[in-house]
C-alpha cells in the first residue's frame, strides 16, 4: 500500500522550513467555508473565549470539506487543517476536552496558559494513544482514550492507518497532530527552556501577548519595553531549542518584521488581514 502523504498542511510547511500561516476563527459555518477556500495552512477554532460546542465544531469541519479540492489535489489532505483552542488552561489538566476534539478529527490543539513542565507534559500526553514502553517514541506516555472511528473517517483513512498517524509531530515524524502550547505568563518564560528540553512533542510555542502583558502589569501594551523584551526572549528560547514560535496578532503592518525576526507560526485575522496573509506568503516565497 502506498504511503499516505502528509495530511496536516501546517506541519507540511514547518517541516519544509517554511512559516505556517494559520488563523483564528469563531465556530461559524460561513466563516469555516470562507477560510477553507483561502490559502491558509490551518484554522484554529476558538473555543477558549467562545462557547465550547462540539456539535458546531463537527459541522464546521464537515462544511470545510471540498470534494473538488480533494479530487483536483489527488490527496486526502484538507487544504486548511482544522484545529482547536480548547477552554481549559494548562493547569486545569482537563484531558477530556482534548480527547473529544481529537475524536472529532482535528489536527491540532492549542493549549492556553501552559506554564510548567508538568502542564506541558500533560498537554502532549493527552494527544497521544497509550503504547508499551518498548514502542518507539514512548515518552511522554500517551493517555488519550481509544475511540478513533469518527476521526479516521474524517481523515479519509482506515482505523489502523489512523493509529499510525494520530501522534504528535515532531516527536513522531509521521504524526499529524500538532500540540501548541501558549506562553502567557512570566513564570512560563522562566520554565520554557525546561519544558522544551524535557517534554518532546511540543510542535509550536504560541505567545499569548494579551495575557502576558496583563501578567506584567502593562495590559495590551505590546510595544512597552518590558513586554517587547519578554516576547523576544520567548522567541530566542524557541530558536535555541528548534521549536517554532508563533505570533497571534499579524497584520500587513508587522508581518515583514515578524518574518525577519524568525517567527514561524503566523496568525493573520481573516476578517481584517487577508492583506497580511498575501504579503506574508509572498515575502516567505510561498505565493
Amino acid at each position: 500500500m502506498a504511503e499516505i502523504p502528509r495530511l496536516n498542511s501546517a506541519i507540511k510547511a514547518l517541516e519544509q522550513g517554511k512559516p505556517a500561516f494559520v488563523t483564528f476563527s469563531a465556530l461559524e459555518i460561513g466563516a469555516a467555508q470562507s477560510i477553507a477556500a483561502a490559502p491558509y495552512d490551518g484554522v484554529v477554532f476558538e473555543m477558549e473565549h467562545n462557547p465550547y460546542d462540539i456539535r458546531l465544531l463537527r459541522d464546521c469541519m464537515q462544511y470545510m470539506l471540498d470534494r473538488r479540492q480533494i479530487v483536483q489535489s489527488g490527496s486526502l489532505a484538507p487544504a486548511v487543517a482544522p484545529m482547536v483552542r480548547i477552554p481549559p488552561n494548562g493547569g486545569e489538566m482537563s484531558q477530556w476536552v482534548a480527547k473529544q476534539v481529537l475524536d472529532i478529527g482535528v489536527y491540532g490543539i492549542i493549549w492556553p496558559h501552559v506554564s510548567t513542565v508538568e502542564e506541558a507534559r500533560n498537554a502532549v500526553a493527552a494527544c497521544r494513544y497509550p503504547r508499551p514502553p518498548s514502542a518507539p517514541y514512548f515518552e511522554p506516555p500517551g493517555q488519550r482514550g481509544d475511540a478513533p472511528r469518527t476521526a479516521a473517517r474524517y481523515w479519509g483513512i482506515t482505523q489502523p492507518e489512523y493509529y499510525g498517524r494520530a501522534d504528535v509531530w515532531p516527536l513522531n515524524p509521521r504524526g499529524e497532530v500538532l500540540v501548541v502550547i501558549m506562553c502567557e505568563e512570566v513564570r512560563a518564560i522562566k520554565n520554557l527552556p525546561r519544558m522544551l528540553k524535557e517534554v518532546p512533542g511540543i510542535g509550536v510555542v504560541l505567545i499569548g501577548e494579551g495575557d502576558l502583558s496583563q501578567d506584567m502589569g502593562y495590559p495590551r501594551q505590546y510595544d512597552h519595553p518590558p513586554v517587547a523584551a519578554a516576547i523576544d526572549e520567548i522567541l530566542a528560547i524557541c530558536k535555541e531549542h528548534n521549536v517554532a514560535c508563533g505570533h497571534p496578532h499579524v497584520d500587513s503592518g508587522n508581518v515583514d518584521t515578524l518574518l525577519n525576526k524568525g517567527f514561524r507560526w503566523l496568525m493573520p485575522a481573516p476578517t481584517q488581514s487577508f492583506a497580511a496573509l498575501e504579503r506574508g506568503r509572498k515575502l516567505s516565497g510561498r505565493a
